[in-house]
């Protein structure tokens, strides 16, 4: 018996995310390949991260709030009161924007696990190697890239 669409559709949990399996991530010639007890280590530190660095960016907002809020009159400052408020303020500001930085390229690094590119070079389309991931999750570049990144500069 084929069931009758009604036109209403049920309501049903979040659709799942795809996984790709373990088995389906890069590795570099002689590199064990990923098992999934270690693919799914890497998506729960990515995880902790990102949820680490939310808090780190909402820490940082109330902070900026403050600032902003304290820098508003100014009377009475001196100058170097007020220089000292517009470097923290600055000093903030890069922070939160690095936070944030950051909270993309571990979102990212979630993304390509789920899609199974994780592993693979942004640049060359090699495997990035399973050591340098396990040290440096986010990394989006292998070695001879990333080197080569950095020399120009």
């Amino acid at each position: 018996m084929v069931a009758k669409k009604t036109g209403t559709a049920e309501k049903s949990g979040p659709v799942p995310q795809a996984r790709a399996g373990a088995e389906a991530l890069a590795v570099r010639p002689g590199e064990d390949p990923w098992t999934e007890a270690e693919a799914e280590e890497a998506r729960a530190g990515l995880r902790a991260d990102a949820e680490r660095i939310r808090t780190e960016i909402d820490a940082s907002g109330q902070a900026l709030a403050g600032l902003m809020r304290d820098s508003g009159g100014g009377a009475g400052d001196d100058e170097a009161d007020t220089g000292t408020k517009n470097i923290t303020r600055e000093h903030e500001l890069s922070l939160a924007a690095n936070a944030r930085e950051m909270l993309r390229q571990t979102e990212q690094a979630l993304v390509r696990l789920d899609e199974g590119t994780y592993g693979t070079c942004e640049n060359c389309g090699n495997p990035i190697g399973k050591a340098r991931l396990q040290a440096f999750p986010r990394a989006t570049l292998c070695v001879d890239c990333k080197q080569k990144q950095e020399r120009r500069g």
